[in-house]
This record gives structure tokens, sequence and C-alpha cells, in this order.
């Protein structure tokens, strides 16, 4: 199993925390998850809303590049539906020279109505445009000159005068919600990302969407074994019950702000269907357990959400790269 943290960094602009602050946190979680042995550390990019507060994921990869030294960092994800191709792919590009070559980007169509029409974009024409822009952006990231004439992009023989440094490229992940999306993706040769809990109701939904990605990646030819790396809210406390004592109404703060949901979530509906990790060392060890017996082996943890204490979300950090990641080794071995 591979274990990275994923931040979304929810702002609530009527509490205490800045958005400034917020930064500050995230830079110095980065660095923690650096030193306790994590894959990679993602962020998010939002637009608009305070459900998330960093509208240029690659300036604030740039300032972790600049504050770490090996661990991988990642977008989930660019949304390249609202973006200009060309500048995501120079973006990035830098992105990955600044950190030496520790890029993961992961990229997605867009499922906020408000970023759309902040961006003049119609949401109808997101699925066009996204596989459109991925073409686009596939190409530039290559070094070589990108001729294009689609719908919504006329590029006459440009090429990017800044190159990634990875040898084979940029790894490049789709963010998927849906099983049929999931099959889809695979079929292109893909890799996926997905986040369980806003779009599924339990974790044994997680197999069935796995088993269709994997058909579908089978089915593309690809030489290698595309990766589906999974996405889970995430508090590791001494028991079971003083997970929920610090985390449940931090994680309600947190889910008022989710805007895509056609019912309403709460920290007992997530943990109840599984598709949260709180718990006790042990819990979240079984859990990870099982979803490594579906064939996931790279889980995103979403930690600091809600101003959780930064005490909190530390701790809760040591626990799992101290006490469940050896339980799990010691597990599927």
């Amino acid at each position: 199993m591979r274990y990275s943290i994923f931040s979304v960094q929810d702002h609530h602009p009527a509490l205490h925390r800045s958005v400034a602050q917020l930064y500050e946190q995230v830079i110095g979680e980065a660095q923690l998850a650096e030193s306790l042995g994590y894959d990679t550390f993602f962020v998010a990019e939002h637009h608009f809303h305070e459900c998330g507060s960093v509208p240029n994921p690659a300036v604030f990869l740039a300032a972790l590049a600049r504050e770490t030294q090996k661990i991988r960092l990642g977008v989930a994800v660019s949304n390249i539906t609202i973006h200009n191709p060309l500048t995501v792919a120079e973006d990035y590009a830098m992105v990955d020279m600044l950190s030496g070559g520790r890029l993961t980007l992961g990229v997605g169509s867009g499922y906020l109505r408000h970023e759309f029409e902040g961006h003049r974009i119609s949401p109808d024409e997101k699925r066009e445009r996204f596989d459109e822009n991925l073409q686009v952006l596939t190409r530039a990231l290559t070094g070589e000159p990108v001729t294009f004439q689609g719908k919504y992009n006329d590029i006459p023989g440009v090429a990017l005068n800044v190159q990634p440094v990875q040898q084979g490229g940029l790894p490049i992940h789709v963010a998927i919600q849906r099983r049929e999306a999931a099959y889809h993706v695979g079929r292109q040769g893909r890799n996926i990302f997905s986040l369980p809990y806003s779009c599924l109701t339990s974790a044994e939904e997680i197999r069935g969407l796995i088993e269709d990605y994997r058909k579908g990646y089978q089915e593309s030819g690809a030489p290698r074994r595309g990766e589906a790396v999974l996405a889970f809210h995430c508090h590791v406390a001494e028991t079971d019950a003083q997970a929920k004592v610090n985390a449940e109404e931090a994680f309600n703060l947190y889910l008022d702000t989710r805007l895509f949901y056609d019912t309403r979530r709460t920290y007992d509906t997530v943990v109840g269907g599984g598709l949260g990790m709180f718990g006790a060392p042990a819990t979240v060890a079984s859990q990870l357990v099982a979803l490594h017996e579906m064939g996931i082996d790279h889980v995103m943890f979403l930690q600091n959400f809600g101003v959780l204490d930064s005490k909190l979300v530390h701790d809760s950090m040591r626990r799992i790269a101290n006490e469940v990641m050896p339980e799990v080794h010691r597990r599927i071995g």
C-alpha cells in the first residue's frame, strides 16, 4: 500500500482562521508528511467559494517544492475544462522542474456550477471540453509541437518552452465518480482518482467501481497496470469514540460546504457507510486491508477539514504512519 495526504483547503471565513494561516498549516502538514514517509502530498483546486481556497494549485505546489525535498507533490485535481490546456501544461511542467521531478498531475472535468458560471463556460459543454483539452494537454507535455483543430482549441503548431523532467512524462490521473466513467477511463489506459463518499453509498460499492476500471484498463492493452487512487476523510485517535469526539463537529462543518450532494451527508452517514476512516488504529488498518483485498494499493487521507485543530491533525498523521501503516504491512505481507 502507498499512503498519501490530500488537502482540500476548505475555508470558513466566519471562524478564526485566515486563508494565510490555513496556507501555513498546509505547508507544515506537507513537511510533516515528508518526515513521516508519506508518498505524495496532494492539493485541490477550487474557485469562488469557501469549499476550497487554492484557485491555482500550481502556485501552491511550487511553494511546497521549495519547502520539501523528497515527498511527491500532486494536484487532485486541475479542472482543465475551465482553463486553456496549454497554460495548464506550462504551469505543471514548471512545477515538475522546480520540484526535481516529483509531480503527479490529476485532472478532472469539474462539478461545481458556480465555477463554470464564474468562468463563463456552460456545464453542458464540460465533457466535450474536457476530452478535447486533455488531448491538447497530453500532447503538449510530450515537448513536441502541437497542431490541433477542435471545437474549443485552434493551435497552430506551438511547443512548450519548459518541459517536465520526469522520464516518460508526468503521471496523469483522471478523476471519476461513476462506475461507467471508471470503465471508460480504464479503456483509455489512464490512471484514476476517486473520492468514494461523494458518489457511493457503501464501501462494498468500491469493489464494483474498481472491477469496472480494471476491466476497461485490461481492454485498453496498456503495457502497465493502471493505478486507482482513492481518497478518504480520516482521523485516527486512541479509540473509535475519541475519534468521533475529536472530528465529528469539524467534519460536519466541512460537509456543510460541499455543494454537489443530492442528499445531506453527516459524520454518522459517512462513517456508517464505511466511506470515511475515523477510529482507532486497528479500525482504520482493517479498512485499509479490505481495500487492498479489492485491488487498491494507493490511498489518500484527507485530514485537515473544517478548521480541525492542527495538533489533532498532526497526531492523526503520526498515528497512521507509526501504528496503522505497520499493522497493514504486517497483515498483507
